[in-house]
């Protein structure tokens, strides 16, 4: 075995168990600033054809949350009518239940030679890279997309420009409760060997 590639136990025992926190379960304290600078750091290594870096952060605080929740709860009402007192709470409170919301922002774009779907695996990366490195440090974690990923006056409300998409919104925190393990995907179902007759 190569000197340059030695086993990592401990790391491949931390991946085995990683498990995202519902963002309802977390609370104060978030990462300090150079926690979420070494945070960003850990996200941006990935997979990268071209070096494009194609995305980019937007970083949302709790005493932001409010103001966001409230133009959010006014967009969805634009679109689907009066909210019932449930919906417009869960409107309200969606940037304000984990300290520090990290929206991965996708610039993919034509390029002649890298394909769009290829930068939007990598932004992809990125959101799992800080979902991990977030976990890692010891944080709660979990990536969501919602609808104002895909609505595109939410987005642009949000920091999305013209042809930008948010990839997803990374919210950390601290864990108020150990997260429930998931059912998970049977490998045999997933798993198949290539052959000429296949």
């Amino acid at each position: 075995m190569s000197t340059f590639s030695q086993p990592a136990p401990g790391v491949l025992e931390f991946l085995r168990k990683r498990r995202s926190h519902p963002s309802i379960t977390m609370s104060e304290p978030g990462p300090d600033e150079d926690q979420v600078r070494d945070l960003l750091t850990i996200a941006a290594r990935v997979p990268d054809h071209g070096k494009l870096a194609p995305w980019r952060f937007v970083l949302f605080r709790t005493a932001q949350g409010e103001a966001v929740g409230r133009r959010l709860a006014a967009i969805l009402e634009e679109r689907q009518g009066p909210l019932d007192d449930d919906q417009r709470q869960k409107e309200l409170t969606r940037f304000t239940r984990a300290p520090l919301v990290i929206g991965v922002v996708s610039m993919a774009a034509l390029h002649p030679k890298i394909p769009v779907w290829e930068q939007q695996l990598s932004a992809g990366a990125v959101c799992m890279n800080l979902v991990t490195a977030a976990s890692a440090a010891g944080f709660a974690s979990q990536w969501l997309t919602e609808w104002y990923s895909f609505d595109k006056e939410a987005a642009q409300f949000l920091g999305a420009r013209d042809d930008e998409q948010f990839a997803g919104f990374v919210h950390v925190g601290t864990p108020t409760q150990a997260p429930v393990e998931r059912p998970r995907p049977d490998l045999a179902d997933l798993v198949s060997e290539w052959s000429e007759d296949t």
